[in-house]
């Protein structure tokens, strides 16, 4: 749980317990299964315990949500950094129903609900076709395979709000049938797309082409969009990169574009020239 969160695109963070299991290729360099281990905590796979966490921590929100309120503001909580509130154990059903009541005494904070799971939402709130007004329910996509996949279950939910983490983005997206609902024949549409590649020192990198096609089929149909990091690999000019290991991808024109593995922290979040921090309307 974290107050004041590093993350560029919420306020809050807040973890209702710890642990997980990989699911898909995005899960290959978990930041949150390598910082359990860190801390020597065995909570990723279907046989580890999960962590859970005290009254203590459960009040946090409720701080928040009280000093919200007072100054006329809405925070965004991203639920669960450490976790996938829908992941299928039936042991964390009495953490859920703990965790949805305390979304609904919430009313000043945004709920961000962030899954790989989305086929398992539906079943696993008990708000059916009426959900709160205050969560915003986001899945991760993280190539064309897994948005096939994963964004027509988020579809299907009548969040106020939903939007894709495309975070590691690990190939080319077409997610234009689901950000113009013309498309599809329904109002139901892609409200915020987040992008960014991957962090770590074993991070996969990412074409800078792949990310800029995002964010034009964002402009195009109006959709906000949010660069979150370039991650362990950035774009470099070839005058800088002796001595630093890189890679070449194709760019605009048949003109190569080297990245280079710099870090994160020096790698930055300037796309093209500038920072961009799209946030749908609330």
């Amino acid at each position: 749980m974290a107050r004041n969160s590093k993350i560029e695109w919420t306020h809050h963070t807040f973890n209702p317990w710890w642990g997980c299991v990989r699911v898909s290729p995005a899960c290959k360099h978990c930041y949150a299964e390598a910082w359990a281990h860190r801390l020597a905590l065995d909570l990723w796979g279907k046989a580890s315990p999960r962590r859970f966490f005290s009254e203590a921590h459960w009040r946090q929100p409720l701080n928040w949500n009280e000093a919200a309120k007072r100054q006329g503001v809405r925070p965004r909580v991203f639920c669960a950094s450490m976790a996938d509130v829908f992941e299928a154990r039936n042991d964390l059903n009495e953490w859920r129903a703990k965790l949805w009541s305390l979304i609904e005494r919430t009313e000043h904070l945004d709920w961000l609900l962030l899954t790989k799971r989305p086929e398992r939402a539906a079943v696993s709130v008990p708000w059916r076709s009426a959900w709160p007004e205050n969560v915003w329910l986001g899945t991760t996509a993280e190539n064309q395979k897994w948005a096939d996949r994963r964004i027509p279950a988020l579809m299907r939910i009548p969040a106020r709000v939903r939007f894709l983490s495309c975070e590691p983005l690990l190939g080319e997206l077409d997610l234009r049938r689901w950000l113009n609902p013309c498309q599809l024949d329904s109002t139901a549409k892609i409200d915020w797309v987040i992008a960014g590649g991957e962090s770590g020192t074993r991070a996969r990198p990412m074409n800078p082409q792949w990310v800029r096609s995002l964010r034009d089929q964002c402009e195009r149909e109006g959709t906000p969009f949010h660069f979150k990091q370039w991650g362990h690999w950035a774009p470099i000019e070839k005058k800088n990169h002796r001595g630093v290991e890189t890679i070449v991808f194709s760019g605009n024109n048949g003109e190569e574009e080297i990245l280079a593995k710099v870090g994160k922290h020096a790698s930055g979040r300037v796309l093209d020239g500038r920072t961009w921090d799209g946030l749908p309307a609330t």
